[in-house]
C-alpha cells in the first residue's frame, strides 16, 4: 500500500517565492499520486516562521485553492530548525514519513523519487547530499569545507554536504521526540538516530525568486550552534591550552634557574614571564574542570534519551 507522504516546506518572507514554487510543489506531488508512488492522501505542509510580510496569506490562499495543501502558522519566528521541527511532528500524526525542503527550490524536487525509494527499500532516512559545489563560489566553498571538516573532525556524525533536505520515516521523527532538546542542529541530530539510512545525491539550483535569508554573520551563527550543541570539543581545547600553558611555564623557569646561575642574580623578567604563563595554565585547568560539571549539568537538562530500541524480537 502507498505511503501517505507530508512535504514539510518551511516559510519565512517567502511572499514573493510561493508563488513560484508552489505550483512545482503541487505538480511533484500529483505525479507521484498519480504513479502510485505516494498514497492520495499525502499531503504538501507549508510552515509559516513567523513571517514579517504576506507570506501567510499567501499560503492560505494556496490551502483554499487546493485540499492536498496544508499550512501550520507560528505564534512567532522560531527559526528554521524548530520550523522544521513543527513541520515533522505536525506530519508524524497523519503521515508514513515526512520530505523536509526549502521553499526556494534549490534542492533538486525530483530527488524526492530517490528518497521514497531508498524508503520502501527500508530506510528510516534517505538524506539528500549535494553532489557538486561547482557553482559556488570560492569562499563558499572554503567555509563549507572548513565546515563539514571540523563536524568529522569532532565526530558529530553530520554527513557531509547534508542539510535540511530528507525523508524521515514516522518512526525517526518520534525518535527525535524523545530528545526533547531545544539546543540543537537538525542534520547531525538526524544523523545520531542510529537509523537505517541512505544517500540521496543532487545537484543544487539557483534560487527559483527572491534572495537567500542567509548572509555570512547567519551562517556563522548556524556553524558556532552546530558544534557547540553536538561537540565538547570548545570545553575540552581549555585541556590542551592549560597544556601549553604548562609547558611554556617549565620552560620559562628552566631558563629563570639557569639564567640565574649564570648571573648570580635572580632575572625578575623571566621571574614574571614564568609567574604569568603559571596563572594562565592555572586558570585554564580551572576553566575546564569547572566545564566539566557544566557540561554534565547541560546533558541532564536536555534529557537525552539513555537508548534507543530499534527492533524487539520474542
Amino acid at each position: 500500500m502507498p505511503a501517505v507522504l507530508y512535504i514539510v516546506v518551511p516559510c519565512y518572507n517567502d511572499a514573493k517565492v510561493l508563488p513560484v514554487t508552489a505550483p512545482v510543489f503541487r505538480k511533484k506531488l500529483y505525479s507521484l499520486i498519480e504513479n502510485g508512488t505516494i498514497s492520495p492522501e499525502s499531503r504538501i505542509l507549508f510552515v509559516n516562521d513567523g513571517s514579517a510580510d504576506d507570506t501567510w496569506d499567501v499560503i492560505r490562499s494556496l490551502h483554499e485553492q487546493d485540499d492536498h495543501i496544508s499550512c501550520v502558522n507560528l505564534a512567532h519566528n522560531c527559526g528554521e530548525q524548530n520550523a522544521l521541527l513543527a513541520g515533522m511532528f505536525f506530519a508524524a500524526d497523519r503521515a508514513d514519513c515526512a520530505v523536509t525542503a526549502d521553499s526556494d527550490l534549490q534542492d533538486d524536487i525530483n530527488a524526492i523519487d530517490g528518497m521514497l525509494a531508498r524508503f520502501y527499500e527500508g530506510n528510516d532516512l534517505a538524506l539528500g547530499v549535494r553532489s557538486s559545489r561547482e557553482d559556488d563560489s570560492f569562499s563558499e566553498r572554503f567555509f563549507s569545507g572548513c565546515f563539514y571538516s571540523i563536524m568529522k573532525h569532532y565526530k558529530t556524525g553530520l554527513v557531509r554536504e547534508h542539510s535540511n533536505y530528507r525523508l524521515v520515516s514516522k518512526k525517526a521523527i518520534e525518535r527525535i521526540r524523545d530528545y526533547d532538546k531545544t539546543d540543537f542542529f537538525l542534520p547531525a541530530l538526524v544523523c545520531s538516530l542510529g537509523m537505517k539510512t541512505a544517500l540521496v545525491p543532487y545537484a543544487r539550483h539557483a534560487r527559483a525568486a527572491g534572495v537567500s535569508g542567509y548572509n555570512f554573520a547567519k551562517k556563522m551563527r548556524l556553524a558556532i550552534d552546530a558544534l557547540f550543541s553536538h561537540s565538547t570539543a570548545p570545553l575540552r581545547m581549555l585541556t590542551l591550552l592549560a597544556a601549553v600553558c604548562g609547558a611554556i611555564t617549565l620552560a620559562s623557569l628552566a631558563a629563570l634557574i639557569a639564567v640565574s646561575v649564570k648571573d648570580g642574580a635572580f632575572n625578575g623578567l623571566l621571574g614574571v614571564l614564568s609567574f604569568v604563563w603559571f596563572i594562565a595554565a592555572a586558570l585554564c585547568g580551572a576553566f575546564r574542570l569547572i566545564g566539566e560539571y557544566l557540561y554534565r549539568i547541560y546533558l541532564q537538562t536536555q534529557r537525552r534519551p539513555r537508548y534507543m530500541i530499534d527492533e524487539v524480537t520474542e
